[in-house]
């Protein structure tokens, strides 16, 4: 059975900074797109990030408002994958999801193995 496990989600100031973890369980996550996503309060799920599998032509894109904030990577050996979130702001509280799929640019249906979420929550 393949189960991706997330962590990381705190409490954290405007401007200050956290790590998501991805881990995954049952596969190798080389070999397949994971995705970040995050669903704020009254809001849609919307993709912040993705890395593709290690044979993709393109490494990873990071969407619209975290460009430039949010770095996602992914260490094999430990067969987990990392969102670097800095200077984060209060539109970044959210619950963040990770789920896994064919490639990044594949819409949000077809991404599938969806975690729990964990919760981010950006406040002074």
């Amino acid at each position: 059975q393949i189960k991706l496990v997330e962590s990381g989600g705190t409490l954290v100031q405007p401007g200050g900074s956290l790590r998501l973890s991805c881990a995954a369980f049952g596969f190798s996550l080389e070999y397949y797109a994971i995705g970040w996503f995050r669903q704020a309060p009254g809001k849609e799920r919307e993709k912040v990030a993705c890395v593709n599998a290690v044979r993709h032509r393109r490494h990873a894109l990071h969407v619209g408002a975290v460009q430039g904030r949010f770095t996602i990577s992914r260490d094999n050996a430990k067969n987990t994958v990392y969102v670097d979130m800095n200077d984060v702001k209060a539109a970044a509280t959210a619950v963040y999801y990770c789920a896994e799929s064919g490639a990044c640019d594949e819409g949000e249906v077809l991404f599938d193995a969806w975690c729990r979420g964990t919760q981010v929550t950006v406040s002074s």
